[in-house]
C-alpha cells in the first residue's frame, strides 16, 4: 500500500545529473538504444555510457541468446532519487563498464510501464518489506526475479553487481532456485479468489471499517498520522461522502482539517498553485517538490466536491488556482494534458537542487515586496516555522485570513487584494528562474482523471472555461487514443503513441465520459463508456474469479499478470471497474454488470474492511449497496437548465440521465413531454411521482 512506497534516504547534496561528455565517450563506447524512444525519462538517460535498451521483445530476446542476467531499472521523469542515483552510478563509466559486461540493462518509465513497474514492486516489496523509486532488480534471462532495491549509493551498487554476476556465473542452479520462489510469490500476491459465500453488506461493517481507519487519522494536522504525508484524493472523498450521509460531524471535521492544513501548507504551490506528489514532514510543509497530472487532477474533484459540500470559500480558491496551474504548466493546445514536471531545477550557482524554483530567501522577498514584506512574512511564516535549509523558505500558512486580518487591522478585502497582488509579483519574478523540466508525454488514465477534474469543476462553480477544457481533452482522448477496433493507446507525444492500454485506462476514461454525458447531455459519451466497458469483458475479465487482469489478453507476457485492487493515489483499476459497471447498470438494465460490480466486492470485502484506507473506492460501492442510490431522470426542454442546478449540490448517492428530446435510455425513454420538462426521483428504474422544479425533487430525495 501507499504507506510502503517510499523509503527516504538522506544525502548531503543534490548532485547534477549531467550527460556523458564527449570526452568520456571517446574513452569508453557504448550502445546506447534510447535515443529513439519518446519517453522522456528513458530520454534522460539516452546518453549514459550504460547499453541501456528500453521494454522490448528485442532486448528480452537477446537476454535469452547471451544467457545474461536482465538488469530492470524503473523510475520516472519527475522523480528526484532516480536522478541521483543516475549521476552517480549510471553516468560513471567504471560502473557501466561493470553493468554492460554482466548484464542485459533495461531502463523501465514506470509511468508508460505501469505492469512492468507492478511485477517487480511486488517482487522488491517481497524481499525487503518496502519500494520505492528508482526500483532496481537483477532478473534471470527468462525475466524472473532474484534480487533488487531502490536507491543505491555507487560502492554499494557495484558491490552487490560484482557479487550477483559471480553467482549467476559460478551458481547458476542457485538463483534459478530463488526466482522460482519469488516468482511464486509474486504470483500469489495478486491472485483474488471468487467468494462463493452468501453476499452480505451491512451497515455496521461499514462502521467498522471507518472506526478502525479512525484510528491512524491525524485530526490536529490531517492526514494520517506522522510523516511522511501523503494527499490521497479519493480517501477524502469517500470519507467527505460517508460523513455527508450518515451525518458524521468528526468524520466532517476531520476532512475539512486535512483539506485546509494541505492548502496551507508547503505541499501546496502558494504561488502558482497546485500541488506537490506529498511532504516528508508532520504538518504538509517541505514537499518532494515534483508536481504531478494525477495528483492535481483528482485535487480539482476533491475540492470542487468540498466546496459543493460546505460551501467554503477557501476550496474553490483553491480550486481556480490548480486550475491555472494546470492550464499554465501542464496543458497542451490540442487539448492533452502533460504528465509532470520535475522536482529539480537550477539555482543561481548553476547546480540542479531540489525545489530550486519554488524556495525563496529573505533578501528576495524584501527587495519584491518593499513595504509589505512584514505583512507577507506573517501571511506565510517567512520564519523559523517557514524555514527549509540554507536560509530558504517554503511558503506556508497557519493562521486564516480573519485571523491575519484581525491582527493587522485591516479587512479581509484588503488582505485578499493583497495576496492577490504578491501572488502575481512573485509569480512573474519566479517564471525568469529556470523551470523544472517538463515530462511531456500524455497517458490516457492520467488524462481522464484531468477529464474528471473539470467536470467536477465546472459542475460545481458553473464556469464555461472549465467545461471548455473537458471538452478539449474528451475531444483529444476521442481522436487520439481511442482506436477504430474500440481499443485505447497508453500513451501520446509528438504525434506517435506506440504502447497499449492497460485496464486502469479504460475504468478511468470509461468513468470521466460517464460523467461527461451527466453534464453534457450528448448521448454519445454515454455510448463510448459502455464500448470501453465491453471490450474491457472481452480483452480483461478473468471468468475464474470474476476481476479483471491489469494487462489485456493482447499484450506480451510478463512473469505474472497481476490482478491490481488497491486504491492508492491513482484509483484502483477494478474498483473504478466496478463502479463503471454498478452506474452502467442503472443506465442499460443489463444485470450482468450489476452481478460482475456485486461479486468484485464481495470478493475483496474482507480486505476492503481490515484496511480500508487502501479501499476507498471500494467502500464507495459497498455504501451505495448500502443506502438507496437515487437515479434522477429529467426530461424536457429546461432540462440542461435544471441539470445545472443538481450539479451544484453536493449529492454524493446519485446518478444523473437527462435529456432535452427523446431517448431510448431505460431511465428516459418514452419520458418526453414537448410542453413539460419533468424530473423523476427514482431508486432502481422505479419512479416517484414527476415534479417540475429541482426543489420539489430535492424533497422526494430526503423523503
Amino acid at each position: 500500500m501507499y504507506k510502503n512506497l517510499f523509503i527516504l534516504f538522506i544525502l548531503t547534496e543534490v548532485i547534477s545529473c549531467e550527460s556523458q561528455t564527449k570526452e568520456q565517450m571517446t574513452k569508453y563506447p557504448y550502445t546506447n538504444k534510447l535515443t529513439s524512444e519518446t519517453s522522456p525519462y528513458l530520454l534522460q538517460h539516452a546518453h549514459n555510457p550504460v547499453n541501456w535498451n528500453a521494454w522490448n521483445d528485442e532486448a528480452l530476446n537477446l537476454a535469452k541468446k547471451e544467457n545474461k542476467l536482465i538488469l530492470i531499472s524503473i523510475g520516472y521523469a519527475a522523480c528526484h532519487w532516480c536522478h541521483v542515483m543516475e549521476h552517480e552510478s549510471f553516468e560513471d563509466t567504471a560502473v557501466a563498464k561493470i553493468m554492460n559486461k554482466n548484464f542485459i540493462s533495461i531502463k523501465v518509465d514506470r509511468e508508460e510501464r505501469p505492469d512492468v513497474d507492478q511485477v517487480y514492486m511486488t517482487a522488491v516489496q517481497l524481499m525487503t518489506g518496502g519500494g520505492g523509486w528508482p526500483l532496481n532488480v537483477i532478473a534471470l534471462p527468462d525475466g524472473r526475479p532474484i534480487w533488487g532495491g531502490t536507491y543505491f549509493k555507487k560502492d554499494d551498487w557495484i558491490n552487490a553487481l560484482n557479487q550477483l554476476a559471480t553467482l549467476y556465473k559460478d551458481s547458476p542452479e542457485k538463483a534459478i532456485n530463488y526466482a522460482e520462489n519469488l516468482t511464486e510469490g509474486v504470483k500469489q500476491s495478486s491472485l483474488i479468489p471468487l467468494n462463493t459465500a452468501k453476499k452480505e453488506f451491512s451497515q455496521k461493517e461499514l462502521e467498522t471499517a471507518v472506526k478502525k481507519w479512525q484510528q491512524n487519522f491525524d485530526t490536529e494536522m490531517g492526514g494520517t498520522k506522522g510523516a511522511p504525508k501523503f494527499p490521497i484524493p479519493n480517501n477524502f472523498e469517500f470519507l467527505l461522502a460517508y460523513a455527508t450521509l450518515n451525518k458524521a460531524s468528526d468524520l466532517n471535521n476531520y476532512v475539512n482539517t486535512s483539506l485546509t492544513k494541505m492548502a496551507y501548507g508547503g505541499i501546496y504551490d502558494q504561488i502558482g498553485g497546485g500541488f506537490a506528489r506529498y511532504a516528508t514532514d508532520s504538518k504538509w510543509h517541505i514537499p518532494h517538490f515534483e508536481k504531478m497530472l494525477y495528483d492535481n487532477a483528482q485535487m480539482l474533484s476533491l475540492y470542487s466536491k468540498a466546496y459543493a459540500a460546505t460551501k467554503n470559500i477557501f476550496y474553490k480558491k483553491v480550486v481556480f488556482e490548480t486550475a491555472e496551474f494546470l492550464e499554465r504548466d501542464l496543458l497542451d493546445k490540442s487539448g492533452a494534458f502533460y504528465s509532470s514536471l520535475d522536482a529539480d531545477s537550477f539555482n543561481n550557482k548553476n547546480e540542479l537542487k531540489e525545489g530550486a524554483f519554488y524556495v525563496w530567501t529573505k533578501t528576495e522577498l524584501k527587495s519584491l515586496l518593499g513595504t509589505d514584506f512584514d505583512l507577507f512574512a506573517d501571511y506565510f511564516n517567512v520564519n523559523d516555522y517557514g524555514k527549509w535549509e540554507a536560509d530558504t523558505y517554503v511558503l506556508i500558512r497557519n493562521k486564516s485570513d480573519k485571523e491575519i486580518a484581525k491582527l493587522h487591522h485591516i479587512t479581509v478585502t484588503e488582505l485578499d487584494a493583497k495576496v492577490n497582488k504578491w501572488r502575481k509579483k512573485l509569480l512573474d519574478f519566479r517564471e525568469k528562474r529556470p523551470k523544472p523540466r517538463l515530462d511531456d508525454k500524455s497517458l490516457t488514465s492520467w488524462n481522464a482523471l484531468a477529464l474528471k477534474g473539470y467536470l467536477d469543476a465546472y459542475k460545481t462553480f458553473n464556469d464555461q472555461k472549465f467545461l471548455n477544457i473537458a471538452l478539449m481533452n474528451a475531444n483529444f482522448i476521442e481522436s487520439k487514443m481511442l482506436k477504430s477496433d474500440g481499443s485505447l493507446f497508453r500513451n501520446y507525444k509528438n504525434n506517435t503513441s506506440n504502447l497499449e492500454a492497460y485496464l486502469e485506462d479504460y475504468a478511468l476514461v470509461a468513468s470521466a465520459f460517464i460523467d461527461l454525458y451527466q453534464v453534457s447531455l450528448d448521448q454519445k459519451w454515454l455510448t463510448f463508456a459502455k464500448q470501453l466497458t465491453d471490450y474491457s469483458f472481452i480483452h480483461f475479465f478473468d471468468e475464474s474469479s470474476q476481476m479483471f487482469y491489469f494487462t489485456s489478453n493482447t499484450s506480451a507476457n510478463l512473469v505474472a499478470k497481476k490482478i491490481e485492487t488497491d486504491d492508492n493515489v491513482i484509483p484502483s483499476s477494478n474498483a473504478t471497474m466496478a463502479l463503471n459497471l454498478f452506474k452502467l447498470y442503472h443506465y442499460y438494465s443489463t444485470t450482468k454488470y450489476l452481478e460482475v460490480a456485486t461479486q468484485m466486492l464481495h470478493n475483496v470485502k474482507s480486505q476492503a474492511i481490515a484496511y480500508a484506507a487502501g479501499a476507498s473506492n471500494w467502500l464507495t460501492l459497498y455504501s451505495h449497496n448500502l443506502n438507496n442510490y437515487y437515479e434522477i431522470a429529467i426530461v424536457g426542454a429546461k432540462a440542461d437548465e435544471f441539470l445545472k442546478a443538481f450539479n451544484q449540490l453536493y449529492l454524493p448517492n446519485t446518478l444523473i440521465a437527462a435529456s432535452k428530446t427523446d431517448s431510448d435510455l431505460p431511465l428516459l425513454d418514452s419520458r418526453f413531454n414537448k410542453n413539460q420538462t419533468l424530473i423523476y426521483i427514482c431508486v432502481n428504474g422505479a419512479c416517484k411521482r414527476p415534479v417540475e422544479t429541482v426543489g420539489e425533487a430535492l424533497k422526494l430525495l430526503k423523503q
